[in-house]
């Protein structure tokens, strides 16, 4: 019997070649993998004017000859991903974008698999005007290869000039710091902290017998747990900037329990997730935070409660503006990293059971005037200031403050990311600064 191409080979080649033809008509670089790929067709690379930059793209192209997809109608159609093909690329280390081929019209339109995605979040819907794969998907697609999270990135240029904000705000640390020794286990001692009659602190760090903290501990419950004989005050310096980095770690460890103890009455800490997130006021209940923005005074739900859209009034779920927090020293100069996020619970106090899916979606919301205005927001609670300063971040922290925080740097990038980038649509002004920021 003689050997045959299937016609379902021969246009999956047709497709991959289409394909290929596209991505050079845009500027881009695009080289096909092997017959191994297993989900992967090949990985395009962004240009710029001819320079290559080396943000690589995953690309995964699907074809058919001719007939409508699911849902078709003049604006746009769904696309149905397999559970197999999503287990294959979420573990990629590359944003993955699917390309979608159909030969009896010539048409492409692509869409990014979104990372993280659940099963129920298999389908894919495509507009037809915002996502065809032509000369205008070019700041989009180069804007998957952008981090949206880490420590003091920034979105590279891809339009004109603007001012962008670092997510990261230096640390002003007090003159002098408390060690000493203690025959307890950090453990040991919060156990008999919460048993003591005195109000309980947490503000403090024990390591192989050794005590540190900002605070004076003979000064505060903290006296039962040390040996308040051999308590002294050094200067912060000899620890804050210590060479070895398991001495690092053990710093930044009591900084973020100092900040826990700093914003107690305002955050929540989150064990499992390890992020802070505003404390609910109330079961069920909104909670508002108002600040001075960078053009005028706002306020944002920090605190939001969802009702299910069949059952007006049932609560579906409450979603609290958060943020996961990092210390790292550069240089001499100790910042936290700001990366706001959000933490959801059933009522206001309850873990949601499933936040992913919720997450997700709502991250998708975010545009970068929504981050630059949360991490204006963090700011401003994290110095006790709601604003009135002469400039966006003259403010001061509050004169009680261990951490002091100042203005987080700013970025004179060349040319402007358009919002599109961000692949979210447009919020009415009155809402973009009440969604929360981070850089831009």
């Amino acid at each position: 019997m003689s050997k045959r191409i299937t016609p379902s080979q021969l246009l999956g080649e047709i497709g991959e070649a289409a394909a290929r033809l596209r991505f050079l008509s845009m500027g881009f670089q695009f080289d096909g993998r092997s017959r191994l790929e297993a989900g992967i067709d090949g990985i395009a690379e962004v240009m710029l004017e001819g320079r290559p930059l080396a943000k690589m793209i995953a690309v995964q192209v699907k074809a058919r000859e001719r007939g409508d997809y699911a849902s078709e109608t003049a604006t746009g159609f769904s696309y149905l991903l397999k559970s197999s093909d999503l287990d294959y690329w979420r573990g990629s280390n590359l944003p993955v974008a699917l390309v979608v081929y159909r030969q009896s019209d010539e048409s492409f339109y692509w869409q990014e698999i979104p990372r993280g995605v659940l099963d129920e979040d298999r389908r894919l819907v495509f507009d037809k005007t915002r996502d065809v794969l032509d000369r205008t998907a070019v700041d989009r697609l180069a804007a998957l290869t952008v981090p949206k999270n880490g420590l003091g990135y920034y979105v590279p240029p891809l339009g004109d000039g603007e001012e962008a904000l670092v997510n990261l705000l230096p640390i002003t640390l007090p003159d002098e710091m408390y060690v000493g020794t203690t025959p307890y286990n950090g453990s040991k001692a919060a156990k008999l902290l919460l048993e003591g009659e005195d109000p309980p602190r947490f503000d403090w760090v024990i390591r192989g017998g050794e005590f540190w903290s900002f605070h004076d501990p003979r000064t505060s419950a903290c006296r039962h747990i040390v040996d308040r004989d051999q308590v002294e005050a050094i200067d912060t310096a000899t620890l804050a900037l210590h060479e070895d980095t398991t001495e690092q770690h053990h710093f930044a460890f009591l900084l973020r329990d100092t900040l826990r103890h700093q914003t107690r009455d305002d955050l929540s800490w989150s064990k499992d997730r390890k992020l802070f997130y505003f404390r609910a006021l109330n079961e069920n209940e909104t909670r508002a935070f108002a600040y001075e923005s960078a053009r005028k005074k706002t306020s944002s739900d920090v605190v939001n409660v969802a009702y299910n859209k069949k059952e007006p009034d049932k609560v579906s779920f409450v979603r609290h503006h958060a943020f996961m927090p990092r210390f790292e020293r550069l240089g001499d100069q100790w910042c936290l990293a700001i990366n706001p996020t959000y933490y959801f619970t059933t009522n206001g106090f309850t873990p949601h059971s499933y936040p992913a899916a919720l997450l997700s979606g709502k991250k998708r919301l975010d545009n970068s005037g929504s981050l630059r205005g949360q991490l204006i927001m963090w700011h401003r609670l994290l110095t006790k200031e709601r604003g009135g300063g002469l400039g966006l971040f003259d403010a001061p922290s509050a004169p009680d403050a261990i951490l002091k925080f100042g203005e987080p740097p700013k970025v004179q990038l060349p040319r402007r990311v358009p919002e599109d980038a961000w692949g979210s649509p447009k919020a009415k002004p009155e809402e973009d600064e009440q969604r929360g920021g981070l850089l831009l």
